[in-house]
């Protein structure tokens, strides 16, 4: 009797998500023209797509990252590809007053903001936690404080134009996952702000939406250069995953799973059968790969 009760409750939740997310909007490009939006974490990876794809729809684009010559190189591209406006200003996110910094130049180039895409990652080991506190303090203030300040800086642009917040956050901040411990602290840390604050908003009649973006693995130099085959699985395209990510934005989506089958699809057996997910994930990792490392 227990199998077959979670079992309905399983089918209400399916037909409940077919009933919401049926006959929604479609998304078009036009959606993104002439729109001033933020991308953190653009000088490569998913961030470099983004801007990418922003600029082929028209939209006005600030990016940053710490590197100035990739910056560099992204915006010459964008500029080719149609952007509105292009423009760049490098930094770290360790930084709080330089996070406050870059929505000011947005305020100042584009007078207002109307998407905020949170994406930039500090760099953390990919292997069993060493104990090291400092380095899970230090990365908590990259990947989790910096968004928080940058939110809070640019919710009276957004407040004002109907805006959009996007956080790219990963299939880590919302099942723990081994190799992962520092990053995946300050993904878990994303969930329970915005998503909180997404309630707020919601009571408060604040017409700020707010996209948390859960991604699998992803084919960027990054991701590939650390997992080194320790994962099994194949890496999701960094394109597409940008594409997926502005929609998601775009529409006011609650949430955006990518890859889907790697990400919504074993979020169903986290509360419903944890050990059984705990054992494929752990046997979709390469552990003798992570002890050659070391």
């Amino acid at each position: 009797m227990a199998l077959l009760n979670k079992a309905l409750i399983a089918l209400l939740g399916i037909l409940l998500a077919v009933y919401f997310y049926s006959g929604k909007e479609e998304f078009k490009p036009e959606m993104l023209k002439g729109k001033r939006v933020i991308i953190t974490g653009a000088s490569s990876g998913i961030g470099e797509q983004m801007a990418y794809h922003l600029a082929r729809m028209g939209s006005h684009v600030l990016i940053t990252a710490r590197t100035e010559e990739k910056l560099k190189k992204v915006i010459e591209k964008c500029s080719k590809l149609g952007a509105a406006s292009a423009y760049y200003i490098p930094g770290s996110m360790d930084n709080m007053t330089f996070a406050k910094s870059v929505v000011h130049e947005a305020e100042r180039l584009f007078g207002g903001l109307d998407m905020l895409i949170l994406n930039h990652v500090g760099f953390t080991y990919f292997n069993f936690f060493d104990g090291d506190v400092d380095h899970v303090r230090n990365l908590l203030e990259i990947n989790f404080l910096s968004y928080v300040t940058m939110t809070v800086e640019a919710l009276p642009m957004l407040k004002a134009s109907g805006g959009n917040i996007v956080v790219v956050s990963s299939f880590a901040g919302k099942v723990g996952l081994p190799l992962t411990v520092p990053y995946s602290t300050t993904k878990f840390a994303l969930d329970g702000f915005f998503s909180s604050l997404r309630m707020e908003f919601y009571q408060q009649k604040v017409n700020v939406s707010i996209t948390l973006s859960v991604i699998s693995y992803i084919d960027t130099d990054t991701a590939l250069n650390i997992v080194s085959n320790v994962i099994q699985q194949p890496a999701g395209p960094k394109e597409d995953c940008a594409l997926e990510i502005i929609k998601g934005g775009a529409l006011r989506q609650r949430e955006v799973y990518f890859q889907y089958h790697a990400t919504k699809i074993p979020m169903l057996l986290r509360d419903w059968a944890p050990h059984f997910l705990e054992y494929l994930v752990l046997k979709n990792y390469n552990f003798e790969a992570v002890e050659k490392k070391q």
